[in-house]
């Protein structure tokens, strides 16, 4: 059974080249001189996962010193030079990847590109800035421990994954994060980053030849290989599990959750449209509809689907005043499980394969959000053809796609769920 026939939006115009520099440094170019700004993004894969248990943190204190001074410039020297020449450079950790970005106008390219090096390469982590960094680090920690949604995560990682390095916070603990060295940041510079695992997009004014220089100049120096640690693919655990946070707040946060798929299973598009109708299109989905438009239970309800390197997960979540937690919950799982046994009508499935083709455009309107859907595409080994095959294959989606694909997903509809609060009539379990 196939959905009803649609119009394929056409994909972004978008020309990608691969440019290789004069070392093989790989990087993928949108060339476009319509403005004269160039928008740089870059990831190394490897991040918050790959630090010691007792060093949790250590990647995101990293990253929020890559501009706090280096070479010849410490931090207040290094952000006057930023300031001075337009210059947009950001870095960022997660589980799984060390990001940053670039974006200068065309004319101080030079300029740029010279400054990110340094950061790359020299980076100072002067005592003052790593005592600052870990003091604005701490005190984010510390608004965590009320903060309901930082609870309920932290609660769910850590019943999901236990020992395995996805249970830890990747932002630390405030048991890791002030014991963190001068000495620890230094080591981890050193044998993290190497440009085979490095993925980079550039969209702009600048050609293969000048970009090829330019990744030379900034990631040449960088070892070809390094030694990781090994970290192994786990499932999410703890399904029928409770887990509470206790929080003495009049509104609960919910998270629930379960093995998901990964994104290349070639059953992951047919299950981001059933998600997509599930709980993840807004206004329009089966959960907004039931939880909030029907009974008025929360101002916002949603289900995702959510891929890391060595997992996927299938999510839900909520907030709602503590007496009617249970009842919410009880409504999303019911719901979780219609779409398992019946899957989406022929009429969500046509709703929701045109607005998932025709918006797609929307994240190509800036060069900035051009070089991180890129890079994304990159480090999920999708293609360099995938923006242009894209939205045929989400049109190719049937209804009986849908529904294996939801049976998948959801299964039994046994899931782990995590509150943060004081909810009535929730136990732990």
């Amino acid at each position: 059974m196939t959905a009803s026939p649609l119009k394929v939006a056409a994909a972004p115009s978008t020309r990608i080249d691969r440019v290789f520099s004069p070392l093989g440094i790989e990087a993928w170019l949108v060339e476009d001189y319509t403005v004269p700004i160039i928008s740089m993004d870059f990831a190394f894969v490897g991040g918050g996962a790959l630090d010691a248990p007792e060093k949790a943190g250590l990647s995101y204190l990293m990253s929020g010193l890559y501009d706090e001074g280096a070479g010849p410039y410490d931090a207040q020297g290094f952000q006057e030079r930023l300031d001075d020449l337009a210059i947009e450079m950001n870095f960022s950790s997660n589980r799984d990847r060390f990001e940053g970005s670039l974006r200068t106008l065309e004319r101080n390219a030079d300029a740029a590109f010279e400054m990110l090096a340094l950061a790359i390469n020299e980076p100072r982590f002067d005592a003052d800035a790593v005592k600052r960094v870990k003091a604005q680090i701490v005190a984010g920690l510390k608004r965590a421990e009320t903060d309901p949604d930082s609870m309920v995560w932290k609660a769910y990682s850590a019943a999901s994954f236990g020992d395995h390095p996805y249970g830890r916070p990747d932002k630390g603990t405030l048991k890791s994060v002030p014991h963190l060295t001068r000495a620890d940041l230094k080591a981890t510079h050193d044998r993290r980053f190497s440009r085979g695992t490095l993925k980079i997009a550039v969209v702009g004014a600048i050609n293969a030849r000048q970009l090829g220089a330019a990744l030379d100049r900034v990631f040449g120096a960088l070892p070809a290989t390094v030694m990781h640690d090994v970290i192994a693919d786990v499932v999410p655990g703890g399904l029928d599990r409770r887990v509470l946070a206790d929080l003495d707040v009049p509104q609960s946060t919910l998270a629930m959750g379960r093995p998901g798929l990964k994104r290349k299973d070639p059953d992951f598009m047919a299950a981001y449209v059933v998600n997509h109708i599930l709980g993840g299109g807004s206004f329009t989905s089966r959960l907004w509809t039931e939880v909030r438009e029907k009974r008025g239970l929360a101002y916002s309800v949603w289900s995702q689907m959510s891929t890391a390197r060595h997992t996927a997960s299938f999510l839900c979540g909520t907030a709602t005043s503590n007496e009617r937690v249970a009842e919410s919950l009880a409504i999303i799982s019911d719901e979780c499980k219609r779409m398992a046994e019946a899957g989406p009508s022929a009429e969500e499935l046509n709703k929701a394969l045109k607005y998932l083709i025709g918006s797609y455009a929307l994240r190509f309107d800036t060069s900035r959000k051009i070089a991180s859907h890129l890079v994304e595409i990159q480090v999920e080994d999708l293609g360099i053809d995938y923006i242009a095959t894209r939205n045929a294959k989400m049109a190719e989606v049937t209804l009986d796609d849908t529904r294996r694909a939801a049976e998948r997903l959801i299964g039994d509809g046994r899931m782990l769920v995590a509150v943060a609060g004081r909810p009535e009539g929730i136990t732990a379990s």
